[in-house]
């Protein structure tokens, strides 16, 4: 991944199949694509080596990366080693699907975020408010505290991606301004205790699709997009690449 590119990072949830991921990398190495946008796959693990196989050429990465930093008895779990062993780049962090059904927080994030760096893997962060803490007026509080995690941590290039939980998945977005307010805060956090040299990229998720990425990613401190539903069909997910090639 160009940390000095845009990026449009698929995160595919739990979906697909063998069949689907294999025709996805085909349609894909036929795309005619930019050379100034970094694309990504956040890949179902057990697709994560098919995708690999089939598309050599796209990043590709995990959604989670297991909490517990050496080999043993931790049936289920997945080693952050285990990733960069398949040829994952990047994993995912904190995701608000994460947060809320399997209860993570800070301390455990803080061990998964040690585990990813120590193995060489990029850590996008996913940070984002609920509807609830939005209408309340808690959203700067809310990812400040999310963002938290990353202090102290020694890191020269830092992803994080801002995904309203009240937008993901909904068909609603939030405005431009919603949007631009956030990712400056974002910027000013990050900037308040990492290394003033530090490269960011702050990724904006929540409904993003091919009609509405080019608004998104024109929006000043937006570095790119996390992308759910339109990274599964080759033709959206590419058309939203194709917009971030005209930031």
């Amino acid at each position: 991944m160009n940390w000095q590119q845009p990026w449009i990072i698929g995160n595919w949830k739990m979906n697909g199949r063998r069949s689907s991921t294999v025709a996805f990398a085909q349609a894909w190495a036929e795309q005619r694509l930019p050379e100034n946008v970094s694309t990504g796959i956040a890949a179902p693990l057990p697709y994560l080596l098919d995708l690999k196989q089939a598309a050599p050429a796209l990043p590709v990465g995990a959604q989670d990366v297991s909490r517990f930093d050496k080999d043993g008895a931790f049936t289920g779990e997945t080693s952050a080693a285990m990733l960069a062993d398949l040829g994952a780049q990047f994993v995912l962090l904190g995701h608000s699907e994460r947060r809320q059904y399997f209860g993570e927080n800070n301390e455990t994030l803080s061990a998964k975020l040690d585990n990813a760096l120590a193995a060489g893997l990029t850590p996008i962060l996913c940070v984002g408010e609920t509807l609830a803490q939005r209408q309340a007026a808690q959203e700067q509080a809310v990812v400040a505290e999310q963002l938290s995690v990353l202090r102290g941590k020694a890191m020269p290039h830092i992803a994080v991606a801002y995904e309203p939980v009240w937008a993901i998945g909904t068909g609603q977005v939030a405005s431009a301004e919603q949007i631009a307010a956030m990712h400056a805060f974002i910027y000013a956090e990050l900037l308040s205790f990492a290394n003033k040299s530090a490269n960011i990229r702050a990724l904006y998720g929540g409904s993003v699709n091919a009609q509405n990425a080019q608004t998104i990613l024109n929006l000043p401190n937006v570095d790119g997009a996390l992308v759910g539903g339109a990274s599964l069909q080759t033709d959206s997910f590419a058309a939203i690449v194709q917009a971030a090639a005209k930031q």
